[in-house]
């Protein structure tokens, strides 16, 4: 269909197009024509500023490969400091930040707890994660390996009574923990009621009280037979859902059938590393979803043991207090939107040159469109209950950058008409000059930041890119063991808690990779909050519920006031500690790795070509499913392509391993009826993008996959193969 001209001179794709004239503009009092006009005037202001910033980025890392070549390997950190001062790579810090961001909710200032990110153009995922707020721990213990799947516990066919008590005993000790009864154990209950001292409850003939009053929030139906107990523990509620006549229930000696736990606090929909959008068809069904999520009305079609029925969004939840009045507990996760970062175009939209705009400011423009219905409209389901919309905004090098951000966030705003500060911003750094000068980076937007968090996978791409020419990095494995990593975990927290994070954002950190090892996850995911993050993502909302047990065994707020009277941790210097090795590995121990990066990113770049999928569980080269996006595919690529510039591995290695590898992705997809296997003709457009990731890495700016595979993708759309 032929693109229409709108008013102010943009060509606007016919999907596009119609998407604001018919759905989003409609009942936002926003004129059509002062809409498009408005948006050519941003589109003419912003785009040159846009363009500008990726020269610099392009003027930056040439300079730093100039010096690498002179300097090969990293003997003289002084001197590596100094260039990287004069150049203005490093800047110096400010030295007193005051983040003052106000009008913003619980969720972010006051709550510790998991946050998902999935992917908006899948309503299915999106609604299931919006829904994720509330879990139940009995479902997610006894449907993942966190209890033992061996012997007398394993599954089976039909309900383990074995392994359902020992889920139920989990349970009682998670409440015994931290809700705990004096005199007594929940273990021991025989019933729950509320009575005009608050809860209590019975075993044997004792009647037991919590050991917390305070910890009572409130019940459902009768104060004798409750549905309900709902209880609060960390800003974080539970309740205790009470029914004889369930199946679970009529076994339990106090009729309980489940936990209920306050799992996914917040979620970030995400338009960038987890989805595959490279055209305008694409990015409408990610606004569609993200509209439709603001005005409440978001739904899939859902099938699940046979019957196929209708999942929308979940409503508050409510109970009744001691005191008889009503409590409103939030149903719904807080939404994020993930906007893409300042590199791509796309031609959904042309300027008044005919040129492909920024895919950010599109972003940006699109998605405060479908936050109207929330903001001014008034959704069913409302997301921000103090007018907030919510922006995390990746990949961006440096304050300037930043400081472009908050200024196309007012211009928005403006168009819009909305009260400036509406839209706040989420820091991703998750790239080495946004690391460096981090402090500088919240100035930037400190009266908009709501989110800062360590992105390790798109950092390590970063760094091996930024570095490339100095030398050999070190294993992947072995990566998250370099001096780097550590300090840049702690800094990000140390640097915004100095900065006034506490109380008016969340510090957060990444993702747990393995969504069916949630056993692993349990034992070693605490570390975050631990280390004063209050939100850690997860791939999954069973993951949330789990992952919400470590919000009870710490307190973040007390860990983040005791990290803050310790003062900062790690320097800088230990951030420009290159991951460099001297390559004294065997042959077979090169090989191996060369074997791992391969597999990993065809078996991720097959799906995000051939399929659309920009985010999924791929099986690793040991069959273990992994959640892949293309911030692991970055690492990978450039991984491999590092290896190949110092001679560690050859052009033939590489090739050789990528096309027996290739045949190893085949057989993993096999079972898939729509997948067409790479083997034996090497041909496709899938095989051709993930060489071309390794062999054209050098060239890719700062090591991204995206124009490669967007490439290749569209050319699989266009060919009609899809």
């Amino acid at each position: 269909m032929k693109a229409h001209a709108v008013p102010g001179g943009l060509t606007v794709a016919p999907t596009l197009h119609r998407f604001v004239e018919v759905e989003a503009l409609p009942g936002t009092d926003t004129d059509p024509e002062a809409f498009w006009t408005g948006l050519a005037d941003l589109i003419e202001e912003f785009a040159p500023r846009n363009g500008d910033l990726l020269t610099r980025r392009r003027e930056l890392q040439s300079t730093i490969d100039q010096w690498h070549r002179r300097n090969p390997g990293m003997d003289d950190p002084t001197s590596y400091e100094r260039f990287l001062r004069e150049i203005g790579y490093l800047l110096e810090e400010p030295e007193t930040v005051e983040v003052v961001t106000s009008g913003v909710d619980d969720e972010v200032t006051r709550i510790a707890g998991p946050q998902l990110v999935v992917p908006l153009l899948n309503a299915r995922f999106a609604t299931n994660a919006v829904n994720a707020r509330w879990g139940s721990l009995y479902d997610a213990l006894y449907g993942t390996d966190v209890v033992p799947r061996e012997g007398d516990l394993a599954p089976g066919r039909e309900y383990n009574k074995v392994r359902g008590a020992e889920v139920i005993s989990r349970g009682r000790a998670f409440l015994d923990e931290h809700f705990g009864l004096a005199g007594g154990s929940h273990a021991d209950a025989t019933s729950y009621f509320v009575d005009s001292d608050g809860l209590a409850v019975t075993a044997g003939d004792d009647v037991l009280r919590l050991a917390e009053p305070g910890q009572f929030v409130g019940y459902r139906g009768q104060v004798r037979e409750p549905e309900a107990v709902v209880l609060v523990h960390h800003g974080l509620h539970v309740e205790i859902r009470l029914d004889r006549d369930d199946a679970v229930g009529a076994a339990d000696p106090a009729g309980v059938k489940d936990l209920l736990v306050e799992s996914a606090v917040s979620t970030i929909m995400d338009l960038e590393d987890s989805v595959a959008a490279v055209d305008a068809d694409d990015k409408v069904v990610g606004y569609r979803n993200w509209l439709q999520l603001m005005e409440g009305t978001l739904s899939a079609e859902v099938t699940k043991g046979g019957r196929t029925f209708t999942r929308s969004m979940n409503p508050d939840r409510s109970c009744t207090s001691l005191s008889g009045e009503e409590v409103i507990l939030r149903g719904r996760s807080l939404l994020f939107v993930r906007q893409v970062g300042h590199l791509m175009t796309t031609n959904a939209v042309l300027d008044r040159g005919g040129h492909e705009v920024p895919e950010g400011i599109l972003d940006a423009v699109m998605t405060a469109l479908g936050s109207l219905r929330d903001l001014r409209v008034g959704s069913n389901r409302p997301n921000s209950l103090t007018g907030a919309m919510y922006v995390v905004k990746p990949k961006m090098h440096g304050p300037e950058e930043v400081a472009f951000t908050v200024d196309l966030f007012d211009r928005v705003e403006e168009l819009l008409g909305l009260p400036r500060l509406t839209i706040k911003v989420g820091i991703m750094d998750e790239e080495r000059r946004t690391s460096l000068n981090l402090k500088a980076c919240i100035e930037a937007a400190r009266d908009r930041v709501v989110f800062i968090n360590t992105g390790f996978l798109d950092r390590t791409g970063d760094e091996i890119h930024t570095s490339m020419l100095a030398g050999p990095v070190v294993r992947k494995q072995d990566m998250k063991r370099e001096t780097w990593i550590s300090a840049y975990e702690d800094l990000n927290v140390d640097i915004g808690i100095e900065c006034g994070l506490l109380g008016r954002a969340q510090i957060g950190k990444g993702m747990w990779p393995a969504p069916d090892s949630l056993a692993a996850m349990c034992d070693t995911k605490i570390a975050q909050p631990r280390a004063g993050a209050s939100c850690a993502w997860v791939p999954s909302p069973t993951a949330a519920t789990l992952h919400a047990l470590h919000y009870h065994q710490v307190d973040v707020r007390a860990t983040q006031e005791k990290i803050a009277a310790g003062g900062r941790r790690r320097n800088r210097a230990e951030l420009l500690r290159l991951p460099l090795a001297e390559p004294t590995w065997t042959v077979e121990e090169r090989q191996r790795e060369i074997e791992n990066n391969c597999q990993s990113l065809l078996g991720y770049v097959v799906r995000w070509v051939d399929a659309g999928v920009g985010c999924s569980k791929v099986p690793d080269i040991t069959g273990e499913p992994l959640m892949e996006d293309r911030a692991t595919c970055r690492i990978s690529a450039q991984h491999l392509t590092n290896w190949l510039h110092h001679g560690v591995v050859t052009a033939d290695q590489v090739e050789e391993t990528l096309r027996r590898m290739a045949m190893v992705v085949d057989q993993q997809n096999a079972a898939d009826p729509t997948y067409t296997p790479m083997a034996p003709g090497f041909d496709g457009e899938a095989f051709q993008a993930a060489r071309a990731l390794v062999f054209e890495g050098l060239e890719q700016p700062n090591g991204y996959t995206e124009p490669i595979l967007h490439r290749h993708r569209a050319h699989k759309k266009a060919r009609g193969t899809d």
